[in-house]
């Protein structure tokens, strides 16, 4: 008999036994005839007891100890995957020994942890400052430029820093109502135009200051111009002074065409310039620098991108399947306006959304009994998917909240 003491436990268990797996550890503690190779293979020996010490975990010898009696490896489900395989590779035991359904079991577990560990790390690199104290030694100026992106990029740090964190959020409210104003009609006046224009202004001066601030005190300059929010930033100040550039190049087209100046519709410099001013609506995106619920909100997106894209097909495939069925059984209607499948698939799209706007109805019973399956199957498709998000989303928000609270 071989006496095994694991970890405080005793375990004894005949040579013959283990000597029918020669290539594990016990295998080749049992078959071994030279002391000094069998020492290796064990922690400690005593010659009294005659007993081979492994300082290992006993719980799981158990189950080494039931492989060697009955010749099948068990894996018991509250077990962790990463600790037991860890033992088994220990005692030289191949998973092929277990039973199928264990290894299956074992495997999907694998995969739940392996994932779990790269959303912790993906999210700690998210909670991580994008400068730390280290990266700024040695670099010119470094306490000043430490100083100042602190005072710009970690509100937590200082008083200071945390009013201009409020000062941007306010801004950046204060730049969102101005546009929305500006498309009032009372507001197109003369004395209401000139003090949006100013309020847009100063609005844009601050986030200029801001982003130079940013950039100049950044340790690394290939880093900040990777992060989502620092081109997200960009993205808010430069429609003002593009729409600037564009303001001026009219005025000099108009020296020329005035007619241009006349039919401003007609203009191609006045299309542009109304689209860049509506890109002025991504500066509300800068409130995700601040905002732990947008923060938490676009790593689940990041991390379930799968099921969203998912989703959008089940959607597509809903779409094209109902408004076909819809066009094949009402096309023939007088007065339909389901006349092509492309004019079908409006109403498809919002009979999917459970919204259903009422502008396209059906008239026959077998149109109303393919709406009343397009509704059914968009209840069924929108609650698929809300659970996992909103689970997901909870558990990131509540991390994110709970290093704010550390910080």
């Amino acid at each position: 008999f071989l006496n095994i003491n694991v970890g405080g436990k005793l375990f004894h268990i005949a040579c013959r036994v283990v000597a029918r797996y020669p290539i594990t550890r016990l295998g080749k503690l049992a078959t071994c005839t030279d002391l000094t190779k069998k020492l290796q293979l064990c922690d400690d020996y005593s010659v009294q007891k005659n007993e081979y010490f492994f300082d290992r975990d006993p719980s799981i010898f158990h189950y080494i100890f039931h492989f060697y009696c009955s010749g099948v490896l068990w894996i018991m489900d509250e077990m962790c995957p990463s600790n037991f395989v860890e033992e088994i590779e220990y005692w030289g035991i191949h998973l092929k020994y277990s039973q199928r359904c264990c290894r299956i079991l074992l495997e999907e577990k694998q995969d739940e942890l392996s994932e779990y560990l790269k959303i912790q790390k993906e999210l700690e690199a998210e909670l991580e400052p994008v400068d730390s104290a280290q990266q700024f030694e040695g670099k010119c100026l470094g306490k000043f430029r430490e100083a100042i992106w602190n005072l710009i990029e970690n509100p937590y740090s200082s008083i200071p820093a945390k009013i201009i964190a409020v000062m941007s959020s306010f801004f950046v409210l204060i730049s969102i109502v101005g546009m929305t104003l500006s498309t009032v009609e009372e507001m197109k006046h003369k004395t209401g135009k000139k003090w949006m224009e100013q309020t847009e202004m100063i609005c844009a001066i601050f986030f200029t200051s801001e982003y130079l601030m940013r950039l100049i005190s950044s340790s690394s300059l290939k880093n900040f111009l990777r992060a989502a929010l620092n081109a997200i930033d960009l993205v808010a100040i430069l429609p003002f002074y593009i729409q600037i550039l564009f303001e001026n190049l009219d005025e000099g087209e108009t020296l020329y065409h005035e007619e241009l100046h006349k039919v401003e519709n007609v203009s191609k410099l006045g299309k542009v310039l109304k689209l860049i001013k509506l890109m002025r609506i991504f500066r509300i995106l800068k409130l995700a620098r601040h905002s732990t619920g947008l923060r938490a909100f676009g790593f689940t997106m990041r991390q379930c991108y799968q099921q969203v894209c998912c989703l959008f097909l089940f959607i597509a495939m809903g779409v094209f399947t109902f408004s076909a069925l819809m066009h094949s059984v009402e096309h023939d209607v007088p007065g339909t306006n389901f006349t092509s499948i492309p004019y079908a698939w409006w109403w498809a799209a919002v009979s999917l959304s459970t919204v259903g706007y009422g502008d396209t109805v059906p008239d026959t019973v077998l149109g109303r009994i393919v709406a009343f399956g397009c509704i059914s199957f968009g209840i069924i498709l929108n609650g698929m998917p809300i659970s996992i998000l909103y689970n997901k989303f909870s558990d990131y928000y509540a991390k994110l909240k709970e290093h704010e609270n550390e910080s």
